[in-house]
């Protein structure tokens, strides 16, 4: 009988740091101090790509492109690139402990599956660096993984497979379709398809929702299940089989696709 055994989730927006603001709020202050400013919502976009890669594609966006030339007189190079991830660097450094809190849900979830035997392995745009600090930070709330792969351990991250099939070597799981990878960006979507396994995008204190705690509790319900359901379409085009609103619907996933798996 085959089924489940491996869960593979990411971290910032998925398993802790309700809405991804750690690292949102370091891309908007690099480059504030370059004078260059980027929105939110603009480094959301890129959201779950391996931090450099992000900052890259911030730095090719039109405006951005264009506002840094009238601010300097010239194009942006790659000298500029890595004094920006160097400022994003020191941020994220600085604050990263401070996003650590499972949001709700994640723990209990975690826990049950894990009493049924399922593994859990997680992969993150964040580098080993910065894990060292979010990994013990999130254990002392009662969030553990069984193995964690970086984007800078493997020849590149998101949306390539490399890091899903890295937990799969370390955790001894024999096939994609014993895998769940589970993400809160499409950047996730897309690294569960291309490495062909079930893939599950959550809504709920997403990246993609982009929404504090206080901010769901505060908004009318037409307006929430609205900003969901725009969130649900993006991840469906984007090859999602599941799009489940919290991790408390991850179970009933996994049931269904052990039912389908036989």
């Amino acid at each position: 009988m085959r089924k489940i055994e491996c869960v593979i989730l990411d971290w910032a927006g998925t398993a802790v740091d309700y809405g991804c603001f750690a690292p949102v709020a370091a891309f908007v202050k690099s480059f504030a101090a370059i004078g260059v400013p980027v929105t939110a919502a603009e480094t959301r976009t890129y959201m779950g790509l391996t931090k450099i890669e992000e900052i890259r594609a911030l730095f090719n966006l039109e405006r951005v492109s264009r506002a840094f030339r009238e601010k300097y007189g010239r194009g942006y190079d790659e000298k500029d690139v890595q004094a920006c991830y160097e400022r994003f660097q020191e941020e994220v450094y600085a604050t990263l402990a401070d996003y650590a809190a499972p949001i709700p849900g994640v723990v209990d979830t975690v826990n049950a599956l894990r009493a049924e035997g399922i593994r859990f392995g997680s992969t993150t745009g964040y580098t080993r660096k910065m894990m060292d600090i979010v990994i013990p930070a999130a254990e002392k709330y009662g969030y553990k993984v069984d193995n964690c792969v970086t984007s800078d351990e493997v020849p590149a991250g998101r949306p390539f497979p490399y890091m899903i099939y890295r937990n799969m070597i370390d955790l001894a799981i024999p096939s994609v379709d014993c895998v769940v990878k589970c993400g809160d960006t499409i950047a996730d979507i897309k690294e569960g398809v291309n490495a062909k396994a079930w893939t599950v995008g959550v809504v709920t204190g997403s990246n993609e929702l982009a929404l504090t705690q206080d901010e769901v509790a505060a908004m009318d319900a037409a307006g929430l299940e609205g900003r969901k359901a725009e969130v649900r379409r993006r991840m469906l085009e984007a090859g999602a089989h599941y799009v489940i609103d919290n991790m408390t619907e991850l179970p009933r996933v996994i049931e269904e696709i052990n039912n389908k798996l036989n």
